[in-house]
C-alpha cells in the first residue's frame, strides 16, 4: 500500500520508508515533500580503565597498539530525526478522490501500522495469526517490529521507527486531517544484512575519494 508521491511540476527524487516483509502489499509512504534538514546521531560509550593512567581509554604508543585504546569502548547504533510535512493539498485541488474524502489519514494510519508490532509473515498466515487461528493458535501469536527501508537517494537504509510525533495542522469538514508536521526518530539496523553492507560498501568508497582528492598533508604527524 503506497501513499504520497509527485504532484508538482518540479520533478525531484523522493524519499521514502517502505516496509521489509513477506508480505503481498508492503507498507510504504513516499514523502510529499522532502524534509529540509536531517539529524543523525551517533553516540559511543566508554568505561574508564582500572589502571592509573587510563582514564577515557587504555594505555598506546604506536599505531599497531591503537586499538587497545578502545577495548573499552562500546558503540552504539546511529540514530537519525527527519520532519516532514504531509499535505494533501495539491492531490486534492487536481481532484484525487482518495485526498478529498479522507486527506492525509491513510499516510498517518501507515506510519502507526509501521510502529506497530505484527505477526510476520505471508498476509493471510499474519491475519490467521493476529486472530490466534494460526498454527498454535495462541502460543504461535507472535508480534514484533517491522523492518523499514529508509530509502533516501543512494542510501538504503534498514531501520526500526522508534519514535513518531504528529502535529496536525487543518482538517476537513469531516474532521480528518489533511494537512500535518510530522517528526520521524529512525534506528539504523547495523547487523549482518545486505542493506547495510551495501551501505558500508558506498561509505567506504565514497571516504576513499575523498581523501584521494585532498591536498591536507597532516606533516609527519602521522
Amino acid at each position: 500500500m503506497a501513499f504520497g508521491g509527485e504532484y508538482s511540476n518540479i520533478k525531484v527524487m523522493r524519499g521514502a520508508l517502505v516496509e521489509y516483509a513477506e508480505v503481498d502489499q508492503p507498507l510504504m509512504l513516499f514523502f510529499d515533500f522532502n524534509p529540509t534538514s536531517i539529524t543523525r546521531n551517533r553516540s559511543i560509550s566508554i568505561k574508564s580503565g582500572s589502571a592509573p593512567g587510563t582514564e577515557g581509554g587504555y594505555d598506546f604508543s604506536s599505531k599497531s597498539e591503537a586499538p587497545r585504546a578502545s577495548q573499552s569502548v562500546s558503540v552504539n547504533a546511529e540514530s537519525f530525526t527527519i520532519k516532514i510535512l504531509l499535505d494533501a493539498t495539491d492531490r486534492m485541488n487536481i481532484g484525487d478522490p482518495l485526498a478529498t474524502q479522507q486527506g492525509i489519514q491513510p499516510e498517518l494510519d501507515t506510519l502507526r501500522s509501521m510502529a506497530d508490532p505484527k505477526p510476520q509473515g505471508a498476509e493471510g498466515a499474519r491475519i490467521l495469526t493476529a486472530l490466534g487461528q494460526g498454527e498454535g493458535r495462541a502460543f504461535s501469536r507472535v508480534n514484533t517490529a517491522s523492518v523499514l527501508l529508509f530509502v533516501w537517494g543512494v542510501q538504503v537504509l534498514p531501520v526500526f521507527l522508534t519514535q513518531t510525533q504528529m502535529e496536525i495542522k487543518d482538517f476537513l469538514p469531516s474532521l480528518l486531517p489533511y494537512r500535518a508536521e510530522v517528526s520521524l526518530t529512525l534506528q539504523i539496523i547495523e547487523s549482518n544484512n545486505p542493506f547495510y553492507a551495501n551501505e558500508l560498501k558506498r561509505q567506504l568508497a565514497s571516504s576513499k575519494r575523498s581523501q584521494e582528492n585532498s591536498q591536507f598533508s597532516m606533516g609527519g604527524i602521522i
